[in-house]
Formats: C-alpha cells, sequence, structure tokens
C-alpha cells in the first residue's frame, strides 16, 4: 500500500465475500522461556477468511527485506484446522535483524510477481519485524502525519502600526501580485475592503499596545490594571469611603413598639436626603416622582440601624440640671452630667447629642457656635434622683422636689471642648444670667452616605461560543474541540459604587464611629442568581476553590463597576443561562462630607416624625486612591512586614495598633505551645480591659505563626518615691511656690494644656528616669533659689536609691509611675521639703 489513509474500507469488502481472502495481521512468535536458536522463527499470519487446505505451500511464501541479514528462507508453511483455519504458521531458518521486513504471498513460479488465486493483490503482502516483541520504552503504535506544504511567507514591514500605514502596505502587495490592479478611487469596493482592513489592522495594534502598556505598572493607565499590579506586592488599592453622621429625629408624639412584630419607628435604611426647596420635611413612602426627587438631591443617606424602640417628644431637646449653681459649664473630658427631668427610658448604648443653642454672651440662636457639638454613648442606664431643693431655685420658688437623670459616657466619648450650660450676658444684651445655653437630645439614629438601588437584572450569561485552537497531531484521530464559555463581566448601571467601612464595634464611643480606615472599606452590594443562591463578595479570587460562589467588584476611574466572577479554578464559572440580581447603593467619597444640618428630609410613613437634621457635619468620606499614588506606594507596600517572628517582631506589630504607646514581648512555653506575652502600654495609662484585650488579640491574629498563642497584659509598673527640698526665694510665699511645684509635678496635664512632670505617656517600658528633667522643671518656676531632690528610689526600697548617679533604670518589662494620689500611695509618693520665703 503506497498511501496512508485514516480509513481501509479494503479489508471489509474481503470479508464480505468467500471468494477472496487476504492478509490480517501477523504475529511473531519470541517467547523468552524457548531456547535462543527456537526464538523469533515462527511467524503466525492471519487471514481475514478461513484457508483452502493446501491452496498455500512454503513455495508461496517469500520474506523481502533486510539490511545485515537478508534473503530469509522460509522453511515451512501449514494451514491450520477447525478454529485455526484462517492462521498460516511459517517456519523459517533464522531471525531477522531490526529492520523491516515483508511478507509477501506470490505464485510458485520462477519470477513470479502475482498472488496466487483467490487472493487479494493487495492484502497479500504485509510489512513486519522479526524485533517487535523486544522491550522499548515507546509506543509499537506508529503515528503518521501528512504535513502541509510551507507556504511562502511574504515580505512584511513589521513597522506598520497604524491606518496610512496598513493601507500603504496591503497596496503594495497588491501592485505585487496584480501588477494591473491600478484603481484608487476610495468608491471602489477592493479599496473600501483594503481600507476596512487598515481600520481593523490599525484597531488590533492599538489594542496590542494598550496590552503592552497595562502590564506595568508604571505605565498602565487602567484602575484595574493598576489594582492588580499592586496585589502582588499585597498593597490594597482602595476606592474610598462613604461618609456617616448621627441624625436627630424630632417626633410629635411618643412612638414605640406594641410587640416585638411592630417595625422600628425609623427602619434600618431609610433614606433622608438633603435639603429641597418646596418640598416637606417628611415624604411618604409612595409619592409620585420620589425617584426623580432623589436623583436631584445633593446627597442621599440610609440609616444604618434601626431608630430605637422608642422615640420621645421629651427627648427631643433636654436641658441641663446645674442644682441650682450658675454661669456654669462642662469641663474639657467631662463623662458625667445631669438632665433636668426623669428620663428612664435612657439605657446603656443610646446616643445623645450635646449642642449649643444660644449664644454665651448674647443669648441670641444665631450666635451659637456650631462647632461645640458633641455625641457620646451612655456606657451604664440612666439613674433617676430627686433635688429635694430643686423647687427653691424655680420661678415662682416653691418647696417642690425636682427629678433629676443622672448620665454617664466613656472615655473616649469625653469633651473635647468645655461645653457652657449657662453664662451670664452682656450689658447690652440684658446682662442677666441666661440658662439653657446648651442643650442635650436624644432620639439619635446613625446614618450614611449612599442610595440604595434594588433588584437591578445582569444576565444572562450566553452560551459558549468559541473553541481553543486545535493543533493536529494525529491526522485521523483529532483532539475534540474545548468550548470556551464567553467573558461574561457584567456592568452595573449606576455609580459610584459606595463603599463602607465596617463597624467593629457598633456600641464603640460615639465620636469615633464615623471615621475608619478606607484600606478596610468594601462594596455596598449583593448578588444571587436566579436560583436562589447567593454569591459571596471577596477582594480577590486566590483564595477560591473551584465550588466557591465568589466574585469580585473592579471599579475605574470614572466609577463604572464591573464584575468579575472565577474561571472553575479560583472560584465558580456561572453557567449558561444563569441571571443575576443585583442590590447595590451608590455614592462614595467626599461628597458625602456635607455640613451641619445639610440633611432635612426623611421618606417615612411614619406620621409621629416631624423633621430629621444632622446636628454634627458628616464625615469620613474618601476618595478613592490615585493611579499615582498607588505609583508611589505599592513599591514599597511590601517592605512593611506584615508577620511577626522575633519578639521584636510581636512588639512592633503591637505598637501599630491604635492607643498603643509601647508594647513588650516575651515567650513562655505554657505546656502544649508557646504563648507570646505582650505587655501593652497605652496612651493615658488607660487599662488593658477585657474589651481592649480581645480587640488588640484579633488584630495580632493576622501577625502571629501558627501554633503560638497570644495573650495580652499590663505593663509592670513601678511606682518611684522622690523628695525634693526647694528652697524659696525671701519676697515669695513658700504656700504659692508649692502650690505651683504640685501643679507641675502631676501626673495629669497642667492649666496650659502641657504634660505634667509624671504624666503616664512620659513613661514606657525600660525607660531609664533620669533626675535632671525634675530639677529643669522645678527651677523654671521664679521665686526659686535652690533645689535639691535628697531620695530618688523605687518605692519602699531604699537600696535603690540613685539621687547620687541621677539615673533609675527599669526592667525591660517595667515602667516608672508616680500617681502621687493620696488615696493610692502605693501608685508613687512625690515629697516636697519648702524652706525660706515667707
Amino acid at each position: 500500500m503506497i498511501y496512508f489513509c485514516c480509513q481501509d474500507r479494503r479489508r471489509d469488502a474481503v470479508a464480505a465475500q468467500q471468494s477472496i481472502n487476504g492478509i490480517d495481521f501477523l504475529e511473531v512468535r519470541d517467547d523468552p522461556s524457548l531456547p535462543q536458536n527456537q526464538r523469533q522463527r515462527t511467524l503466525l499470519v492471519n487471514f481475514v477468511n478461513p484457508l483452502v487446505p493446501g491452496s498455500l505451500t512454503a513455495n508461496n511464501v517469500h520474506i523481502e527485506g533486510g539490511e545485515r541479514i537478508t534473503n530469509i528462507k522460509v522453511t515451512g508453511a501449514l494451514i491450520g484446522s477447525g478454529a485455526q483455519s484462517h492462521l498460516l504458521t511459517v517456519t523459517v531458518a533464522e531471525p531477522g535483524d531490526f529492520s523491516t521486513y515483508t511478507l509477501r504471498l506470490l505464485v510458485n513460479a520462477p519470477g513470479a510477481t502475482q498472488p496466487p488465486a483467490g487472493f487479494d493483490p493487495i492484502l497479500s503482502a504485509v510489512d513486519f519485524s522479526f524485533k517487535i516483541a523486544c522491550p522499548t520504552d515507546f509506543d509499537c503504535q506508529a503515528v503518521h502525519v501528512c504535513p502541509t506544504s510551507p507556504l511562502a511567507s511574504p515580505s512584511i514591514s513589521y513597522l506598520a502600526k497604524d491606518y496610512a500605514s496598513f493601507r500603504q502596505l496591503m497596496l503594495d502587495r497588491i501592485a505585487v501580485l496584480s501588477p494591473e490592479w491600478q484603481e484608487r478611487n476610495p468608491a471602489d469596493v477592493g479599496i473600501a475592503l483594503i481600507e476596512l482592513l487598515a481600520y481593523a489592522g490599525d484597531y488590533l495594534s492599538y489594542r496590542q499596545d494598550a496590552v503592552a502598556t497595562e502590564a506595568y505598572l508604571g505605565t498602565a493607565r487602567r484602575r484595574v490594571s493598576v489594582r492588580r499590579h499592586a496585589r502582588l506586592v499585597d498593597y490594597h488599592m482602595q476606592d474610598g469611603a462613604n461618609a456617616r453622621t448621627w441624625v436627630h429625629v424630632r417626633v410629635t408624639n411618643d412612638t414605640s413598639r406594641g410587640h416585638p412584630g411592630d417595625p422600628s419607628p425609623l427602619p434600618a435604611g431609610t433614606r433622608l436626603f438633603t435639603l429641597m426647596p418646596g418640598q416637606p420635611s417628611r415624604i411618604p413612602t409612595n409619592m409620585h416622582g420620589l425617584d426623580q426627587l432623589l436623583g436631584q438631591a445633593t446627597a442621599v443617606f440610609e440609616t444604618m440601624e434601626p431608630a430605637p424602640d422608642a422615640l420621645f417628644v421629651a427627648q427631643n431637646e433636654i436641658q441641663f440640671y446645674t442644682w441650682g449653681a450658675l454661669e456654669c459649664c462642662l469641663p474639657k473630658g467631662a463623662t458625667r452630667a445631669t438632665l433636668s427631668g426623669a428620663f428612664t427610658n435612657l439605657k446603656k448604648g443610646n446616643v445623645l447629642v450635646f449642642e449649643e443653642v444660644l449664644g454665651p454672651r448674647t443669648g441670641i440662636p444665631a450666635d451659637a457656635d456650631p462647632g461645640h457639638r458633641c455625641t457620646v454613648r451612655l456606657v451604664a442606664d440612666a439613674v433617676v434622683t430627686q433635688d429635694p431643693l430643686g423647687g427653691f431655685f424655680a420661678t415662682p420658688p416653691n418647696n417642690n422636689p425636682v427629678a433629676v437623670t443622672e448620665i454617664q459616657w466613656g472615655a473616649d466619648d469625653g469633651l473635647s471642648f468645655p461645653l457652657c450650660i449657662s453664662s451670664k450676658l452682656d450689658p447690652e444684651h440684658g446682662g442677666s444670667v441666661k440658662a439653657g445655653i446648651s442643650v442635650a437630645r436624644g432620639n439619635m439614629v446613625l446614618a450614611d452616605h449612599g442610595l440604595t438601588i434594588a433588584g437591578e437584572l445582569l444576565g444572562p450569561v450566553p452560551p459558549p461560543s468559541q473553541f481553543h485552537a486545535i493543533v493536529i497531531a494525529d491526522r485521523c484521530n483529532p483532539p475534540s474541540p474545548d468550548p470556551i464559555p464567553p467573558r461574561f463581566r457584567p456592568r452595573l448601571s449606576r455609580g459610584p459604587l459606595t463603599q463602607i467601612i465596617p463597624i467593629s464595634d457598633p456600641g464603640g464611643p460615639a465620636s469615633s464611629i464615623l471615621t475608619g480606615d478606607p484600606q478596610q472599606a468594601l462594596p455596598a452590594i449583593q448578588l444571587h442568581d436566579n436560583s436562589g443562591r447567593n454569591w459571596d463578595l471577596r477582594s480577590d479570587l486566590l483564595a477560591s476553590d473551584a465550588l466557591a460562589m465568589d466574585f469580585v467588584v473592579e471599579i475605574e476611574d470614572d466609577g463604572t463597576a464591573t464584575l468579575r466572577f472565577g474561571d472553575d479554578t479560583n472560584g465558580a464559572r456561572p453557567v449558561a443561562s444563569t441571571s443575576f440580581s443585583a442590590n447595590y447603593r451608590i455614592g462614595n467619597g467626599v461628597a458625602g462630607n456635607i455640613g451641619v444640618d445639610g440633611l432635612a428630609h426623611v421618606v417615612s410613613d411614619n406620621p409621629n416624625i416631624a423633621s430629621i437634621r444632622n446636628p454634627l457635619a458628616a464625615r469620613g468620606g474618601t476618595n478613592p486612591e490615585t493611579i499615582e499614588d498607588v505609583r508611589q506606594r505599592a513599591p514599597s507596600a511590601f517592605r512593611t512586614q506584615q508577620r511577626a517572628v522575633t519578639l521584636e517582631d510581636y512588639a512592633a506589630a503591637a505598637e501599630r495598633y491604635p492607643q498603643v504607646q509601647r508594647a513588650a514581648a516575651s515567650f513562655r512555653w505554657t505546656g502544649s505551645w508557646r504563648t507570646v506575652f505582650i505587655a501593652v502600654d497605652r496612651l493615658g495609662n488607660l487599662p488593658v480591659d477585657p474589651t481592649f484585650e480581645a480587640a488588640m488579640r484579633q488584630y495580632l491574629d493576622q501577625f502571629r505563626l501558627a501554633g503560638y498563642d497570644i495573650e495580652i497584659d499590663n505593663p509592670r509598673f513601678v511606682s518611684l518615691e522622690i523628695e525634693m527640698v526647694v528652697v524659696v526665694q525671701p519676697e515669695h510665699f513658700r504656700a504659692d511656690i508649692e502650690l505651683a511645684l504640685l501643679a507641675i509635678f502631676n501626673n495629669g496635664t497642667t492649666a496650659d494644656g502641657a504634660r505634667g512632670v509624671f504624666h503616664p505617656d512620659n513613661f514606657t517600658f525600660g525607660q531609664t528616669v533620669y533626675v535632671s528633667p525634675l530639677y529643669a522643671a522645678a527651677l523654671s518656676l521664679a521665686g526659686i533659689s535652690s533645689a535639691q531632690i535628697t531620695k530618688f528610689q523605687r518605692q519602699g526600697n531604699p537600696a535603690s536609691d540613685a539621687s547620687a548617679t541621677g539615673a533609675l533604670t527599669m526592667g525591660r518589662l517595667e515602667i516608672a509611675r508616680l500617681d502621687n494620689d493620696p488615696n493610692f500611695t502605693e501608685h508613687g509618693v512625690f515629697s516636697l521639703i519648702m524652706e525660706g520665703g515667707k
């Protein structure tokens, strides 16, 4: 057979009739158990049809070929009987070499070239090898490929990169192939086709250049490309964050739930928006044109949580109670106050806003300082009591007691400014004492920037329409093409997509809940498909397995948001015909940082809601990080260590946590594993309470090694005992100088806001205490002639006195402490011995 064909129908034709026979296949008997002189000497020739007895003899069988061993002699040919009638057993005098031989059936005649009568001329010969049964590492099946004829490569200029050069290149090529074609009219069909191909080539060239441009962080122009490059060095590009504010709800009647199934007076997700002239404060949910009205608003906010179970008219405005005193203020850092009236509904966790409503000097509302407003979160239920002399301060006076309410809030919400409660007006405004300069307001609810878009349809996923390129290894058995589903990247119709910073502690300080780290912000979107399955939002798909129903939101500089799904390796790929429904919010960045009283309208059907307002400006709105910022920051981001191995690593990680001034770590074997004990020095000498410890342990969990536990401890405070002899100049009073010294040598702040000498933040782990700052502080006061430190030691340990050396050393985990509090003398004592003066 001189052809190589994928389908051989001749054998089937021979098998279909009995008058013609032919060779089916040939086997070489090579049994390793036989003696060496008997191996490879028997050929088993199988025929398509049974052989007629006596139709073939040894004289009809010829073996051709061979390179080293030729002229193989056939010594016998035996036709089988019965079930073996298809078999002709041929014996030869010797085995052949490793080349290919041909067994041919010929007529028993000298010089014959034709097969015996009744045998097919094509199936009367078969190629074989004597060594076919020899051990080999290769597949015995032969691979035959009919190579295609190589095409002549035209001379192409690869410098052609735009429309004009592509057009000229094709015209030059046609001039070579068809010199007789001279048409150059733009209306000609040939010219139109050339220009169409030049346009397609120009577009493809642009795409190639764009791909090369987006391949590098320094040249990429698309935000998605820069985000992915930055992710390779563990830098997360932030897309901004929305703003938040506290909203005061004024009601006309007390509103409360009748039973747990009743809706909140102001449910979560209630829409609030900025002032629209001519519109009422409360807008019903079924108002015609509401969507258009919301689209015209400068900013739309939504409540992040339901309003308290009840809203009370009495909490619209609450007066402070000063127990009869006049010209009062709540000092800076205050954490307690007394309210006028009985407010049993003020519970732990409720938020109040303190607001200056009258000018302290004029008593006029327009002169009130908008900066004198703050929010506080109660840390305990309000305590209602009575002032038995309250009626004495009434107008007119009486003998009736007055109900008052004591409230308390956390130190983190301590006032950042003195809040005036009552003041004496200027003479031109009456000169009288005016109460009610500042008030408290309840009925507060947290809201953030962003409008919900519900039920936007995305999809369906189109069916596969593209295939892998096929490389033909065997033209007779080509591989089956694998369909590739088309890329499904749905885009949200509206933007910008809201980015929300999760609230780690919903019951935390009211003053700090408005801001956060934009790096932690997450897109406000929920996605589910037509099968009712929810898909989970991820920052990336690197950790998603092949079955994980995860997706990623990618945002471009123009605010458009695109959803990206997995590829069945990292994340599941949506199957064809799947459709999605997205609930998301729009509104992001500094556009939500509206000013005081910026919100004026609420969308609600509750008739008891009279109005809403934000007494404080919205804060926290951050614009997305720019591409240029990422180019500058990402290359060095990996230099910030995100794992802890040594003690120094653990201490450095702990010091990144807010409110931590310094940290020190140590390893201990606790029985089954090693535990890292981290002593934390908090700013302001705040205690390491269970809440702080739990939050910090969760933060450090991302740094620790597997198999290591973390324990957060208080520092080891070392109380000091210091005695100073001060000589006062003759013209000064000793008592005045002593009072001035105690105002400096304390653990708080001085009148001008500076830290005292023994302020907790002046000391940290292992810090040596020197006498020189003490002398400098004392001699800075006028009226002091001299000062001498006579005792400078650890409290109760005279052997540690360092007044001679001037330096008192601390251990690695020790912090010096001197509170000079007569109620807690064990926390350090500072003694003054005053001499001289008057």
